[in-house]
């Protein structure tokens, strides 16, 4: 992970907000879209709103945080093409791809466990790779952990089911704080954040 010392300074510059997930009904409530959940709720706290936007084929909106302007994006073209709809926006923003982050389920994080990271590969996620795969590997992560139904083979089956009452308080949780602490980040940075996370998880 890399954090600039700027950084380490000053709140961490974040322009988009993007949540991954699956469009329609039938996907809404699935574990695969935590990251449509932490943009809605990022919106909520702003009291925003996002709207269709065919350009950029997603559901697309403008809020204040922390005194600044950040723009929210929710793809609409399915989990595997996320990437086309980030980069249609990315392309009219002019911004840089370390100015991006990207909310999402992981599958390797427990149950409403969070972690922020910049960089690095998919882990397996096609959200992550359809977004590397048309800017960059830069921009960064909030890891909404889900849990792991425990062999590779139940995985599709398992992102795309809704959560047992249980987990799903867990994952409410875990989004609202998700959304708090990507608002801390740009006031604080994520370095800052990171390590709070990280106790928090520790000390739990």
């Amino acid at each position: 992970m890399f954090v600039s010392g700027r950084d380490r300074m000053a709140g961490t510059p974040i322009r988009l907000i993007v949540g991954l997930g699956n469009p329609g009904p039938e996907h809404a409530d699935t574990r695969h879209n935590a990251g449509f959940w932490c943009v809605d709720a990022l919106a909520r706290r702003a009291g925003g709103a996002l709207r269709p936007h065919a350009r950029y084929q997603g559901e697309v909106g403008r809020i204040q945080l922390a005194g600044q302007e950040v723009w929210l994006l929710k793809p609409t073209t399915y989990m595997n093409r996320s990437g086309v709809s980030v980069r249609a926006l990315v392309d009219y923003l002019r911004i840089p791809m370390e100015q991006i982050l990207v909310a999402h389920d992981e599958l390797d994080l427990a149950c409403g466990a969070l972690r922020i990271k910049q960089g690095g590969g998919a882990g397996g996620h096609n959200g992550l790779k359809d977004i590397i795969a048309h800017g960059g590997e830069a921009f960064w992560r909030m890891r909404i952990g889900i849990g792991h139904p425990g062999s590779r083979d139940q995985v599709v089956d398992f992102v795309l089911r809704r959560a047992s009452a249980a987990e799903q308080r867990l994952l409410d949780d875990a989004v609202d704080l998700a959304a708090a602490s990507i608002e801390r980040m740009l006031i604080d940075g994520a370095e800052k954040v990171m390590n709070g996370l990280h106790r928090r998880v520790t000390e739990g």
